[in-house]
């Protein structure tokens, strides 16, 4: 064990490689189709509060579609998400380990970047 019990999702290589080309090619699909499919968030439907995965989906599409202002402007989260799941792919066969103290941030950086956003408006 390595000190932080609970703390470690066993994935191996090719599960985070499938995962990784999944998201991307779903990513690609949902840029192939027209129109916004977009998917409410339950959160903010019932409170009004954005969660922190707010605008992920048309991140990730705009991030396949190179749109990287319109990326941003939705969620930041998605440009990184998409470039992790390309690194993955093309990387060499090796173990992620990511601490748990890094999710929690990113998640935190993200819903606070999400309250910022629907503040304004």
């Amino acid at each position: 064990m390595n000190g932080v019990p609970g703390y470690r999702i066993p994935l191996g290589d090719n599960d985070l490689r499938v995962a990784s080309a999944v998201l991307l090619g779903c990513a690609a699909a949902r840029a192939a189709v027209p129109g916004d499919p977009g998917f409410p968030c339950p959160l903010r439907a019932l409170t009004g509060v954005p969660c922190p995965l707010c605008g992920m989906t048309t991140s990730v599409t705009s991030s396949v579609e190179l749109d990287l202002a319109g990326a941003f402007a939705a969620n930041p989260g998605g440009i990184l998400l998409v470039i992790l799941a390309i690194a993955i792919l093309l990387g060499p066969a090796r173990r992620l380990v990511v601490p748990v103290s890094v999710v929690y941030f990113g998640l935190a950086a993200s819903w606070v970047w999400e309250l910022q956003r629907f503040s304004i408006l």
